[in-house]
């Protein structure tokens, strides 16, 4: 699917549903619930969750062949659905299960099905393909059928936090089955009368038992609810199968706080939530694997050496991925060539960076070289060269996410000795050696000089565009790492300040006019609320000498240094003409 991100709206247009149920098979057994389960999540949605009738399409017993749900299912990719819109998708019925070559496939069975012609069949991936085609950023997938095949992932871990207006506008395809393969839907002896254990529990979720404290629900929330529930029921034999099939977004049914915050164009102001999925043995992608390993190796500090050549192996893996003939610094400048290496970027550096963090959040003193030489290394591809000074630039946003986000894991951590070894680490450009701070502090300014961020849709009008930009950005791998939860925006300001107090101070250790990249607690200092810049000035000053951040170098391990720096920065901050 393209990246449509930029261009994504925290909030939903229209809510479209195709909603199926199936007692009177022609060939097949037939099922007492399914009818009554289908109308029933028909009229839940319409009640209560702002979906229009005329935007729900109901395909009960005989109509519900092949051909008709085919037809309205293939409709949403050629109607007038919008990228902000949202669909689900629910189905009641048989399903089936066919051991092929290359694994298990799932069918759903229409009421015109012959079960041994699988012609006549709806294979589950011939949805899955065509789900490309549908513009819709939020799809959920409720099957009340049992059926292997499924192709998912567990993109939120348990007690996953994220920011809501964030996970609208992020792409999501979801999915939850009644059960697997090899079990059996009980079709009654649920929690409500006249309806299927799996639709019963789902019903009692969409009523209000799956929100949370603040009434908000999500897909994830309610997938929670049902496995938990479905997997108890002393009349159920079953285990719904439930994750993403694309995205780490979420279908969101209800927010009642939502519109509430207060928050512009140029402030975000963002509710955070914990996503309740169960604890669950799942399946583990790439990501999850590494980091998963990094954290056996930094447990045993006798595996260092492993450490090393593990970290290493990635560093290689992101020089070979970010090269120029990945990123070449010629072309014309454009928004949407802006957007593509950005997201290319992000894409390459995510994994080294996600393992920066773990090292520097957990770092045992054999470690801390290795976060240095990581760091160091990962720069090794910006050569001298010519081209266009945009695409120049932008060669140095991966230091910038890796320095972001190994410094939010030092300072979540309260490891000021791994936030200056990460800060004061040189690092080279051709002939040219710097410290990470100086470095990441001039991509950030020719950031603001070229606008790269501001540029961004959703973005033009905001203050500080690329610290917004990286607050939303970032949040979902460190937390899924480091599990930081509310803590994840305390720790965000406090490592953009140290950066900031930083650049200052080695601008007046060198006689120059002073300056630090200001970032989203510039606003929060102006603001008139609790100013985080002016609570770690005094924190730092209280500590004195004994402070960590000066215990382990940063401001040369002076205190009036490091007053001298936090008193012009606070005035540089206070300064800047905002409203």
């Amino acid at each position: 699917m393209r990246d449509v991100r930029f261009y994504l709206k925290p909030k939903y247009g229209r809510s479209h549903a195709l909603i199926i149920g199936i007692n009177t098979y022609i060939r097949c057994n037939p099922l007492s619930y399914a009818v009554n389960d289908a109308t029933a999540v028909r009229d839940k949605l319409v009640k209560d969750f702002d979906f229009s009738s005329e935007d729900v399409t109901l395909l009960l017993d005989e109509n519900a062949t092949a051909d008709a749900i085919r037809r309205a299912y293939l409709r949403f990719c050629n109607s007038d659905i919008e990228l902000d819109d949202r669909l689900l998708i629910f189905f009641a019925g048989h399903g089936s299960t066919r051991s092929g070559m290359r694994g298990e496939v799932g069918y759903l069975v229409p009421v015109d099905a012959t079960p041994d012609d699988l012609s006549t069949l709806i294979r589950w991936d011939d949805l899955t393909r065509n789900i490309e085609m549908i513009p819709a950023k939020h799809i959920l997938f409720v099957m009340d059928a049992c059926y292997g095949g499924l192709a998912i992932t567990r993109t939120f871990q348990s007690g996953s936090a994220r920011f809501l207006k964030d996970m609208l506008k992020r792409v999501s395809r979801q999915v939850l089955t009644a059960g697997k393969a090899d079990q059996q839907v009980a079709d009654s002896g649920g929690p409500i009368a006249g309806h299927s254990v799996f639709t019963g529990h789902l019903l009692q979720g969409l009523g209000g038992e799956a929100a949370t404290p603040d009434g908000v629900l999500t897909a994830s929330g309610l997938m929670s609810y049902v496995y938990g529930k479905v997997a108890a029921d002393a009349g159920s034999f079953q285990t719904p199968h439930f994750g993403h099939i694309d995205g780490d977004g979420d279908f969101i049914f209800r927010a009642p706080k939502f519109g509430s915050d207060a928050t512009s164009d140029a402030i975000d102001i963002d509710s955070m939530l914990v996503v309740p999925y169960p604890d669950e043995p799942t399946p583990r992608s790439d990501l999850p694997s590494k980091i998963l390993r990094v954290k056996e190796l930094l447990s045993d500090r006798e595996r260092s050496i492993e450490l090393h050549d593990f970290t290493v192996d990635e560093v290689k893996r992101f020089l070979s991925a970010t090269g120029e003939d990945a990123f070449k610094s010629d072309g014309t400048f454009t928004i949407e060539e802006v957007i593509d290496r950005l997201t290319r970027y992000e894409s390459h550096t995510k994994d080294l960076a996600t393992i920066e963090a773990c090292i520097a959040y957990w770092a045992a003193p054999s470690h801390r070289q290795i976060l240095r030489k990581a760091l160091a290394r990962s720069t090794d591809r910006l050569d001298i060269r010519g081209g266009l000074l945009s695409w120049l630039t932008l060669r140095w946003y991966p230091l910038v996410i890796q320095t972001y986000c190994a410094g939010i894991a030092s300072t979540e951590a309260g490891r000021y000795d791994t936030l200056s070894d990460l800060l004061l680490t040189e690092v080279q450009s051709g002939e040219d050696t710097m410290t990470v701070f100086r470095a990441v502090s001039r991509a950030i300014q020719e950031f603001a000089q070229a606008e790269i961020f501001k540029r961004l849709p959703g973005h033009e009008r905001q203050y500080t565009p690329m610290s917004e930009y990286l607050f939303k950005q970032l949040q979902p791998q460190l937390d899924n790492a480091l599990f930081m939860g509310r803590n994840y925006e305390r720790a965000f300001d406090e490592f953009e300040i140290m950066l900031a107090l930083v650049a200052v101070d080695q601008k007046l250790q060198a006689h120059q006019s002073a300056w630090g990249p200001v970032g989203r607690f510039g606003w929060k200092h102006q603001n008139n609320t609790p100013s985080p810049l002016t609570q770690l000035i005094d924190r730092i000053k209280a500590e004195g000498s004994k402070s960590p951040a000066l215990q382990h170098g940063l401001f040369g391990g002076d205190e009036n240094r490091f007053s001298e720096a936090a008193n012009k920065c606070s005035a540089i901050v206070s300064a800047l003409n905002w409203y």
